[in-house]
Formats: structure tokens, sequence, C-alpha cells
């Protein structure tokens, strides 16, 4: 077992005072050249490698990240990333760190802009956030960048060189995921990609999933029919969803790219199609309940909570504990029907 050096022992093999050592580990205070260059050279022979959790705890310095999030009142698929800072929070509330977080309205680009720059009148160490749109992400980003402020990003996956890491699932994979479960349950027919109340042209997370899933059915052989996409936002939602489905009397399944498949499952209960093949994303108690009952086949779940708690611990202790941030983690893809949904909802 190798040796555990302590400052005392580090200054009788340098045959230097405690205190020098103490400076020269921590960067403060005046060394002669001579001194540093006997602690340095006991170091590089014992292979010193300082306790950073020790480290932190000697320093007065508090870590401001800040965290982003799409406000969770408007979008109940954000609720479970509250309890995943919480729960990161909770780990590290021995250290020196300040967590606050933040929230845009998820339809309103203006809201995006100005709740960034809010966070970057606090000049806070990282932050970590949800890049919903992609043109003001990439600003934002290049701000956050000229003031020196690490970004971490998860849910949303965009290319900057600003971005330090991206947690989150392989989007255009999560597309061919549900693309596959599409084609092995339906039967013949056409196929509508349903998006609810978002920016379609800026929402890139939205893109991303459909081009997967159209991509697998240009690849499959034997599909014959089209797949016509499908923008819907309120208040006109179930009138504009059941002339949609009159003027295409010939839809067969619908995926549906955001958590609000069940506003979907709720009209086509109403209008009794149970031969729709219907499938979406997350687990809010009302996908739930319609997967439950047999109205939604299979729901992908993504898991925010994870990528929340993950995003932000690997920013926490990599300024703690000088942690190396991973460039991405990709998160499973899961698939989820009401034979095993009980399992999932427990976690």
């Amino acid at each position: 077992m190798l040796k555990k050096y302590t400052i005392r022992d580090i200054a009788e093999l340098a045959g230097v005072s405690k205190g020098t050592v103490d400076r020269v580990l921590h960067n403060r205070g005046k060394v002669s050249e001579i001194a540093l260059m006997k602690v340095n050279a006991v170091l590089d022979e014992i292979d010193f490698k300082p306790n950073p959790i020790a480290k932190n705890l000697k320093s007065n310095k508090v870590y401001h990240i800040c965290v982003l999030l799409p406000d969770q009142e408007q979008d109940p698929y954000w609720n479970p990333c509250i309890t995943g800072i919480n729960d990161v929070e909770n780990e590290l509330d021995a250290f020196g760190v300040s967590i606050e977080t933040f929230f845009f309205n998820p339809v309103n680009t203006k809201s995006f802009l100005d709740a960034n720059a809010l966070i970057q009148s606090k000049s806070p160490d990282a932050v970590l956030l949800v890049p919903l749109f992609l043109k003001e992400a990439l600003i934002v980003l290049e701000g956050y960048n000229k003031l020196g402020i690490t970004v971490s990003t998860f849910n949303n996956k965009i290319d900057s060189q600003f971005i330090k890491s991206f947690i989150g699932q392989d989007l255009f994979q999560s597309g061919r995921v549900a693309a596959k479960l599409m084609h092995s349950i339906m039967q013949k027919g056409n196929i509508a990609v349903v998006h609810i109340d978002e920016k379609y042209k800026n929402a890139i997370h939205m893109q991303q999933k459909e081009n997967g899933f159209r991509r697998f059915f240009k690849e499959t052989q034997g599909f014959t029919g089209d797949i016509i996409s499908c923008k819907i936002k309120h208040p006109n939602f179930e009138s504009s969803l059941i002339k949609f489905l009159e003027e295409n009397k010939n839809i067969a399944g619908i995926f549906v790219t955001t958590s609000k498949i069940h506003q979907v499952a709720k009209v086509i209960q109403e209008l009794n199609l149970p031969h729709l093949t219907l499938i979406g994303y997350d687990l809010l108690n009302e996908n739930v309940d319609y997967l439950k009952s047999g109205v939604i086949d299979f729901l992908i779940h993504q898991n925010p909570k994870q990528q929340a708690y993950i995003g932000l611990k690997h920013l926490v202790e990599h300024f703690l504990f000088e942690k190396n941030i991973p460039d991405q983690i990709l998160l499973p893809i899961d698939i989820i029907n009401s034979e095993n949904v009980k399992l999932f909802m427990r976690n």
C-alpha cells in the first residue's frame, strides 16, 4: 500500500518548515526559489497528489452554479428535474457550493434570453441549462464563453464549442426506436408525426426525433404509407386535431414528439379510434393512465430527473474536487408499456 504523506513528512524530507510546504501546495504567500525547488523535488519523488476534498474544506471559496429550466408550471415534464437538483444539494450540502435555479417560458424565446441575461449578470462559476431554442441558445452560449462561465447542457443536444458537457439521450436514435415500435405493431396505413405547442422550426429536440423516425422508415422495406407532419397549438388543440384526422382518414399510427401525448390520447378515446397505434414520451401521470388503459401503446422514458442530477453533480464535483467532466453522457432509451410501467414509476 502506498504511503500517504502529510505536510509534516514533506517538510522533513525537503528540510523546510511546514508553513513553507503549505504555501507551495496552495500557491499562496512568498517562498524562496531554493525552498520552492526543494519542495517540488520531494513532491515529484513521492508523486504527491493533494486531497481535493480536504483542500476544499480549508478554502473559503463558495462556488455558485445556476440551473436554467423550462417552467414546470407550464410543462410538467420538467418537474422531476427539481428533485434531481435537490438530491445534489442534499448530497453535497457540507461543501462550498451555492445552487440557484431559474425558469423560462418553454414557448417564449424572449423569456429564455431574459433568463440567461439575468444569470449572466450574477457571474456564476458555471451554468447547467436546457438549450430549448437553437438560435437563441447559440447566442447565450457565446455570451457565457466571453464571461468565462462554464456551461453544460442537458435534454437537448446542440453543436457548440462553448458547451463543456451534454447529458441526455440520442434524440435521433430515440426517433428511430419509436419508428421501430410503430412498425412492429402497426398494420398498413399512414403515420402522423404530431408536434404540440412548440415553435417547431426552432425546437431542435422535435426535429431530431422526427428525423430519426423518418430515416428508419426510409431504410425499411415494405412500408408503403406516407409520414405526415402535424403541428398543433392551443387553444384550439382538440378541434385542430379532429380536423386533421378527418382530412387524413388513412392514419393508422401517431407519433407524438413531446410529453403531451395524453392530449392526443384524450381525443382518440373520445372519437373511439382503437385501431390507431399511439407512441409518445414520458411518464406524466396522465400519460401513464392512458398507457394502462391501452389507448397509448408505448412511452419512451427520457428520465429528466437523472439528466438534471448527473449534469449538475458533474459540475459541482468538477469545482469542488477537481474531477473531469465527460464531454457527453448518453442515457438509455427506455421503452415503457403497460406491463413494466410500475417499475419505472418507483424510481
